[in-house]
């Protein structure tokens, strides 16, 4: 993509998802992620009705005079992108392709992260891990994010889930909110989603599009897998060929259900042709309670 033509395009989305995060989402994500815990701030006199646990013995003895302790939330946090990029994403139908769905979304989240102090990092995967963009805090650092998400054309072409949650546990010691971003087109990551999960407050987002639920009644066509490269011939006229395709891609959907059930993370899915803002919304709501 030309320099000129990529500055357009991350203007383009800071403007639309910098814009969300600041007056959308912003208290909705205060709410649904809470900091690590609880921090002393200072002290003051004693009032009735406070805490007498919260006493602070040692300056009321020198005061003479009863002062409390006063704790205030430890908001920071990290918040990890880890994000599918292997060539399933780049689909769609109608509106949108599911990577640009994605690239809209992590912008959202991360700009809601920073306007709340919180760092934001970045693991990029396929079947293997593409690249790994260290948590920090400001703008620059989103508006970097958002250009690899625009500009980055990974080497692998097929998908590991498993990559990504793994690498998640190596590099990030201390506990994360991970934003795990995919259209779960692939199994067996249960056992790894099990063990970050432990760790790390994990929140899956499926990305979908309506084509993908169906094989279309067009005939005998010949079809290109985008991460394999296998050419295969396929009869779509034959109501079988059509229904051991719906029953695969049910099998997945509920595979990643249930993998997330399981394990007690957070999960939503978004279609390409719904609104990811009211999707995040609802969440961030329904999360907060």
């Amino acid at each position: 993509m030309e320099t000129s033509e990529l500055i357009k395009k991350v203007r383009k989305i800071e403007i639309k998802t910098k814009g969300l995060s600041a007056n959308v989402f912003s208290g909705e994500y205060h709410s649904a992620f809470k900091g690590r815990g609880m921090s002393f701030s200072e002290v003051r006199g004693y009032s009735y009705g406070d805490d007498v646990r919260n006493i602070d013995w040692n300056v009321t003895a020198r005061t003479g005079t009863p002062f409390v302790k006063v704790f205030e939330e430890e908001r920071e946090l990290t918040v990890m992108l880890v994000i599918d990029m292997s060539h399933s994403a780049f689909f769609g139908t109608k509106s949108q392709f599911k990577s640009d769905m994605m690239i809209e979304i992590c912008a959202v989240l991360a700009f809601s992260a920073i306007n709340n102090n919180d760092k934001v990092g970045v693991i990029f995967f396929s079947d293997k891990i593409e690249k790994f963009i260290p948590p920090k805090k400001g703008r620059g650092h989103i508006l970097l994010i958002i250009r690899e998400l625009l500009n980055f054309e990974p080497q692998g072409k097929g998908t590991n889930l498993s990559v990504g949650l793994q690498y998640l546990n190596n590099v990030i010691k201390k506990r994360s909110t991970a934003f795990f971003i995919s259209d779960f087109m692939a199994k067996g990551y249960d056992d790894a989603l099990r063990i970050a999960a432990k760790r790390h407050d994990i929140v899956g987002i499926h990305i979908t599009d309506p084509a993908e639920e169906q094989l279309p009644d067009a005939g005998l066509f010949r079809a290109l897998d985008a991460e394999t490269g296998e050419r295969i011939w396929l009869d779509t006229s034959d109501p079988r060929t059509r229904r051991k395709y719906a029953d695969w891609y049910v099998d997945n959907i509920q595979y990643f259900r249930n993998a997330f059930l399981k394990t007690g993370a957070d999960s939503m899915s978004i279609k390409t042709t719904e609104s990811y803002v009211n999707a995040l919304l609802k969440f961030f709501q329904q999360r907060g309670k």
